[in-house]
C-alpha cells in the first residue's frame, strides 16, 4: 500500500488554534521507501507571535517562537495553501504514484491524526476539499501503536511519540513538520518488520 504521511505544527492543540506548518511525505509499504522527492513542506499564514503570546500555551511560546514568526511573514494563506495542495495531488508524480488518475483516493497517515491533523484540515481546508482528494480511511499511528502495545509487541510507554522515538532508537521528537512526517512513516515501516 502506498500512503501519504503528514504532519502538521499549530499554534496549540484547542480547536480555536492555527497551523503554521504542513508537511507530506508519500511512502509505499511494499518495497519499504519514503518518496523523498515528493515530499514537501509550507508555511501557513497566521497571526504574529505577539498577538498571539497571551494566549499561548507556555511549551508553544518556549518552542515555537521562531516557526509562529516564520509562519506569520512567509505562511501561505488558508486559499493558497489549497491551491498549493490541488498543484501538488494532480500533478503527473503525484498522480502515477498513487494511481490517483484512476479514481483511487489517497490514504492519510499521522500521529494522532483523529485528534489533531483531521479536525484542522476538515476545519481549514473544509470537508469537501478533503473528501475529493482523501480517502475516508485513515491510518492513525498512535491507535497502530496502542493495539500493539496491548498486543505486547511494545512497552506501555510507548504510546509517547518520544517514547517511541527513543525506543526505536531514532532520537528526538524534532517538531518540525517534515522531519516528523518522514520520522511517521518510518516508525510504521519499522512496525511492519
Amino acid at each position: 500500500m502506498r500512503y501519504l504521511s503528514i504532519d502538521l505544527e499549530a499554534t496549540g492543540l484547542r480547536e480555536h488554534d492555527s497551523i503554521i506548518e504542513f508537511a507530506m511525505a508519500p511512502f509505499c509499504t511494499k518495497d519499504k521507501t519514503i518518496a523523498t522527492p515528493l515530499c514537501r513542506s509550507v508555511y501557513v499564514k497566521c497571526e504574529s507571535f505577539e498577538s498571539l503570546k497571551p494566549t499561548l500555551d507556555p511549551w508553544v511560546i518556549e518552542h515555537n517562537e521562531a516557526l509562529i514568526k516564520r509562519a506569520h511573514c512567509d505562511g501561505l494563506s488558508l486559499p493558497d495553501l489549497q491551491k498549493f495542495l490541488v498543484d501538488y495531488l494532480t500533478s503527473p508524480a503525484v498522480t502515477s504514484y498513487f494511481g490517483t488518475q484512476t479514481g483511487q483516493k489517497i490514504i492519510l497517515l499521522g500521529k494522532s491524526m483523529n485528534a489533531l491533523d483531521l479536525p484542522f484540515l476538515n476545519r481549514d481546508l473544509g470537508w469537501e476539499f478533503m473528501r475529493k482528494y482523501f480517502h475516508h480511511q485513515v491510518l492513525d499511528l498512535s491507535s497502530v501503536v496502542r493495539a500493539f502495545v496491548d498486543k505486547g509487541l511494545l512497552p506501555p510507554e510507548t504510546v509517547s511519540g518520544s517514547a517511541l522515538m527513543k525506543h526505536l532508537k531514532m532520537g528526538d521528537v524534532a517538531h518540525t513538520a517534515l522531519e516528523d512526517a518522514m520520522n511517521v512513516a518510518k516508525i510504521y515501516l519499522k512496525l511492519l518488520t
